[in-house]
């Protein structure tokens, strides 16, 4: 008989290794219509000391990976994705939750992140997380000049934060084995 943990995804989350950044790129490419080239991938990673990345892992393939930068109080998501053959499998949701952990251990208190406006999945789970909508960037993506929602979430060190994101993090990880 198979346990029920058995038939959970196992995924990996770890941060981003310079070994990484071609399956990251192959990722981008897929996900977005605009991607980053690899030296600026290089850039974060190696010389960059406020970036943070990680990438997740399926059976040792990346499917998906993400970054913020964290200066003083401050943390802001600078990219998530994952490939689009692993969508909606809570593979991003694992990453937003590893990017908000990872802010409240360098000590931020507060993070933001653009999205775009036809992004509404993004936009829900973001919301989940008990992000909201504090501005509208027009014009921001430069493929199709689609404006953007900034969205924000304080109060990461607070009690009430923290508690929803242990409980937000048991509920998943009731549906992924880490």
């Amino acid at each position: 008989m198979t346990s029920d943990a058995a038939l959970r995804p196992h995924i990996l989350l770890a941060p981003m290794q310079p070994d990484d950044v071609a399956s990251v790129l192959e990722i981008e490419d897929a996900a977005f219509q605009s991607s980053w080239p690899d030296n600026a991938f290089r850039h974060e990673l190696e010389e960059n000391r406020l970036a943070h990345y990680f990438v997740v892992r399926h059976d040792d393939i990346i499917v998906g990976f993400g970054g913020i930068w964290v200066i003083m109080e401050d943390s802001h998501i600078t990219t998530i994705a994952v490939h689009p053959n692993w969508q909606r499998r809570r593979f991003g949701e694992a990453l937003l939750l590893t990017l908000l952990e990872q802010a409240i251990e360098r000590n931020a208190a507060w993070m933001t992140l653009e999205v775009r406006v036809s992004n509404q999945s993004a936009q829900r789970l973001y919301q989940k997380y008990g992000f909201t909508t504090v501005a509208t960037r027009r014009g921001y993506y430069t493929d199709n000049q689609e404006d953007a929602l900034v969205m924000w979430a304080g109060d990461l060190r607070g009690p009430l934060y923290r508690s929803r994101l242990a409980a937000l993090r048991d509920q998943l990880s009731k549906q992924l084995v880490f």
